[in-house]
């Protein structure tokens, strides 16, 4: 009975050592993305997990770390960069301070239609071209992420440019945004998206301009009871691999990773147009009004802005020349 026991514990003992053996033989793929679990930027990267761990299984294992749990995305780009962490998704307004051509997603009102801007930032010779720099940027863009249009929300009513005039808006970080908010008559005040509900709340800021799903995910619509669709910005999270990381890969497990990130990025828009329609239902019954403005009247606000923008940053002029005339297959 006593060696029965000792050997039932060694023999636990063993199972447990293999099994600790085998995790450890696995490398840990960590992302990042600051959005709840329900959203669809991490629908999407659940998607890229089971493509990744279904090929590759035996040699790794992905793990997703939500809601700016690593914290915001400023800081973690530092830590893709430094190979800490592997992937990530992050708005391109986030990433201009590391490479200029990037802002052209900013420059407001650059696609005429959503369905121009979608077809845009998915073509793979995009992507190619905004990564051109990866060895020296320390990422590298394998897919985008749709999120819609952005559009200011606020405790007051907007339904002209007017209502804009002296009041103080989050941007996301950028000169671009700024010099945007500046043109419509508002002031910019750039912070963290976890930091925008208290600053709501506490009367720092008195709106932000972002997506539907801002309202219902991140309660915003409990303060702001005012959402007007201007459409003045549409600007993906881009789905960005750390440099160190994907320059040690065979190219047969490069391929995995770079499949697994369009496969993510379909499975992202599909959910995400799903959600847009739902946070709509939500967001009413919080007591948001959506309010349709006239678009041409901010739009015509900005559109000096673009020739501005375009001598301060030639480095987004080929991507910029190149989006113009991509509009004009979407008429």
């Amino acid at each position: 009975m006593r060696l029965n026991k000792i050997l039932g514990i060694a023999l636990a003992v063993a199972a447990v050592t293999t099994f600790s053996s085998a995790s450890l033989a696995k490398d840990i793929v960590r992302i990042s993305h600051t959005q709840i679990e329900t959203h669809p930027d991490h629908i999407g990267f659940v998607a890229f997990k089971d493509y990744v761990e279904k090929k590759l299984g035996d040699k790794y294992e992905v793990q997703i770390f939500p809601n700016s749990q690593l914290g915001a995305n400023e800081k973690v780009l530092e830590l893709v960069k430094q190979g800490a962490v592997q992937f990530l998704s992050v708005s391109t307004a986030n990433i201009e301070a590391f490479n200029k051509k990037y802002a052209v997603f900013s420059v407001p009102f650059l696609f005429t239609s959503e369905k121009a801007f979608e077809a845009f930032v998915t073509k793979p010779e995009v992507l190619a071209k905004l990564s051109s720099d990866a060895k020296k940027d320390g990422f590298e863009a394998l897919g985008a992420f749709t999120a819609g249009t952005r559009n200011f929300y606020s405790k007051t009513p907007i339904r002209s440019v007017k209502d804009l005039e002296g009041k103080k808006f989050r941007v996301q970080a950028g000169p671009t945004n700024v010099a945007m908010m500046t043109a419509f008559g508002a002031a910019a005040t750039p912070m963290s998206f976890g930091e925008v509900y208290s600053a709501l709340q506490q009367g720092v800021i008195d709106g932000a301009e972002n997506n539907e799903l801002a309202l219902t995910d991140q309660k915003h619509g409990e303060v702001c009871k005012y959402f007007s669709y201007d459409g003045h910005q549409m600007c993906p999270d881009l789905l960005v691999g750390s440099e160190v990381f994907l320059s040690k890969l065979s190219p047969e497990d490069r391929k995995v990773f770079q499949e697994a990130a369009v496969e993510a990025q379909t499975v992202e828009f599909a959910a995400w147009h799903k959600s847009v329609d739902a946070a709509k239902e939500k967001a009413k019954a919080m007591g948001v009004e959506f309010i349709n403005v006239d678009a041409n009247e901010f739009r015509e606000k900005v559109l000096p802005l673009h020739q501005e923008l375009l001598k301060a940053n030639p480095a987004m002029k080929e991507m910029y020349d190149e989006a113009s005339a991509f509009n004009a297959n979407f008429k």
